[in-house]
């Protein structure tokens, strides 16, 4: 019999992934939200949902079976406080995802610190393509697919684990919910200031998850990061490690890698095997390591990486992943979600190969409140030197990591002057606009504007596109 769910904060990158799933079973969704923006907003007005406007107890009509709280709403949101006394039964995403779609299902869990989305929807689609129909969650815009989420019929569920905290009132990762047949470790790197102290905290998390996959299951970790084969000590499962080195523990490698405009060229290794040569759309030797890992968990589902990597080729890849937004008057616009110095570096590192002998420009937003640490000032720089030009925007949580007992916010314009003193043309602005503004008229035909942060960076993707569209009408 169907159910009425309520969904509180349900805008979330995977609540509204939820929201879908819900509703492919049957079930009623309803829910509430803060003012929202796409692809979110979309999604749900797609969805046929009218989200109400959060947070008012009175939203919680006569009715409601369960309640679903993202981990947006604190312990003091109304809605959940009403849900509370009403005595309805309240739960946490991943509580929900775990008793609703994962019992009876094959679990893999993506994690780590880099990689996750891409990794989730390149394993989905390589499953899809070998005809396993697996359900999945991806917390982004995966291109192969309709939806970031779909039941499936077959006995995979790929899911994207997200280290970040449960809800209100668990302050764990949300993979320690999913109970992983396989579970994959990208990378282990300090990030989530505001919920980890430290990269000692971090790994603590990483370990819980590994000890949870059963002796029968399969740990799929990457052998070139030492913080992943730190966490790997409580595994009771079999290990697999892949990586780009060809060290004598790997069971998958890849090596002769060639990257170009088309993609990237390189030979997979598996242990025991015949290697074979692939072809991946993808751009970035980070990139080619995420291969390895879905290869690697797809076959803990039966299926060959030799069959799954037939599937590579028709990848389409995820959005705001060194997505092209649009090219005009000679300019290329490129959206991509990179907040943390690791990513930055690879994300640049990745439009170089891509598109070489043109100027790249890497223009930042220090989104989150870990981006946006001063502590990170080094680390910035070093991945910065990865582009020929820099634009750099105030942090956005800078007010609240300048309080007293913060560890105060990035120095831009610091990280500005050691970029001109380097060589790199570099400045800053306060907001998204003023840096549009000083940016557009310092874009010459042959640049690669690569426009980098984890929120929606006051739509300056949309505006540069606006304005070099109205430079090539006054030229035509």
């Amino acid at each position: 019999m169907p159910r009425t769910f309520y969904l509180i904060a349900i805008g979330g990158t995977a609540m509204t992934p939820l929201a879908a799933l819900l509703i492919e079973k049957g079930d009623r969704v309803l829910g509430s939200d803060l003012p929202l923006y796409p692809p979110m907003s979309d999604r749900l007005v797609a969805l046929g949902l009218d989200v109400l406007p959060g947070f008012d107890a009175r939203n919680l009509a006569a009715g409601i079976d369960r309640v679903v709280v993202g981990n947006l709403a604190g312990k003091d949101n109304p809605e959940l406080v009403a849900a509370l006394s009403l005595g309805l039964p309240v739960a946490s995403m991943p509580e929900t995802l775990r008793t609703e779609f994962l019992a009876g299902r094959h679990p893999v869990v993506i994690a780590g610190t880099h990689g996750k989305t891409t990794t989730t929807a390149l394993t989905a689609w390589l499953l899809t393509a070998a005809g396993q129909a697996p359900g999945y969650l991806v917390a982004g815009e995966p291109q192969n697919f309709p939806s970031p989420s779909a039941a499936g019929t077959g006995p995979a569920f790929v899911i994207e684990g997200d280290e970040y905290s449960t809800s209100w009132e668990d302050k764990g990762p949300k993979f320690l919910h999913y109970a992983p047949e396989t579970f994959v470790v990208t990378s282990v790197e300090f990030d989530h200031a505001d919920l980890y102290a430290d990269l000692d905290a971090v790994k603590a998390a990483f370990r819980a998850g590994v000890a949870l996959v059963p002796r029968g299951g399969r740990i799929v970790a990457c052998g070139d990061d030492p913080n992943v084969r730190d966490v790997l000590s409580p595994a009771r499962a079999r290990v697999v490690l892949y990586g780009l080195g060809a060290g004598a523990d790997l069971d998958f490698f890849a090596d002769e890698i060639e990257e170009g405009p088309a993609g990237t060229r390189f030979t997979v290794h598996p242990r025991g095997r015949s290697p074979f040569p692939v072809l991946s759309p993808l751009s970035g030797r980070h990139n080619v390591a995420n291969v390895l890992a879905a290869l690697a968990a797809g076959e803990n589902l039966g299926v060959s990486a030799e069959r799954l990597a037939t599937g590579l080729p028709g990848f389409l890849g995820v959005k705001r992943r060194l997505e092209v937004r649009a090219t005009a008057a000679g300019i290329t616009i490129v959206d991509d979600f990179a907040h943390h110095p690791t990513a930055v570096a690879t994300t640049l590192a990745g439009a170089r190969k891509h598109w070489p002998g043109r100027r790249i420009w890497g223009v930042f937003e220090p989104r989150s409140l870990t981006a946006g640490r001063a502590d990170f000032l080094e680390p910035y720089f070093a991945a910065l030197c990865e582009a020929d030009a820099v634009a750099l925007a105030a942090p956005y949580h800078a007010t609240r990591l300048s309080r007293p007992g913060a560890p105060g916010a990035l120095d831009v314009g610091a990280l500005v002057s050691r970029l001109c003193a380097g060589g790199h043309e570099a400045f800053s602005a306060p907001d998204p606009a003023a840096l549009g503004e000083a940016l557009l008229p310092r874009l010459v035909e042959g640049d690669v504007v690569v426009v980098m942060s984890s929120g929606a960076f006051g739509g300056l993707c949309g505006k540069l596109v606006e304005g070099l569209a109205a430079r090539e009408a006054v030229s035509a």
